[in-house]
């Protein structure tokens, strides 16, 4: 059973850094693409970065070019998204997700798995 739990969200002002982790569990960790997707309050969830299983390839969406960064660390099972300057309009729940198919491309993502989602908050 795939099991993804994220951590790290918080309150943090606009113009700020937050780094969100996700811990995954269930299956072998190093051969699955891994993705972060946000829902705003009242939107739907929507795609936010991707990296492939061995790390080699990552795709942003526009919103979040430049200012996020995600990266895996397969020795630990872990993926993380490192969150900087910060806008009011990043204030979402963020969601770990995980594909079906091992060795998949990491674009466009699949997702089939979800952790339970982290919320996070920027105050202006």
């Amino acid at each position: 059973q795939v099991q993804l739990v994220e951590s790290g969200g918080g309150l943090v002002q606009a113009g700020g850094s937050l780094t969100l982790s996700c811990a995954a569990s269930g299956r072998p960790f190093n051969i699955y693409s891994m993705a972060w997707f946000q829902q705003p309050p009242g939107k739907e969830r929507v795609f936010v970065a991707s990296i492939s299983y061995n790390g080699a390839t990552t795709y942003y969406a526009e919103s979040v070019k430049g200012r996020f960064t995600i990266s895996r660390d397969n020795a630990k099972n872990t993926v993380d998204l490192q969150m900087n300057s910060l806008k009011s309009e990043d204030t979402a729940v963020y969601y770990c997700a995980t594909g079906r198919r091992p060795f998949a491309s990491s674009w466009p993502f699949s997702p089939e798995y979800w952790g339970q989602g982290a919320q996070v908050t920027v105050s202006s």
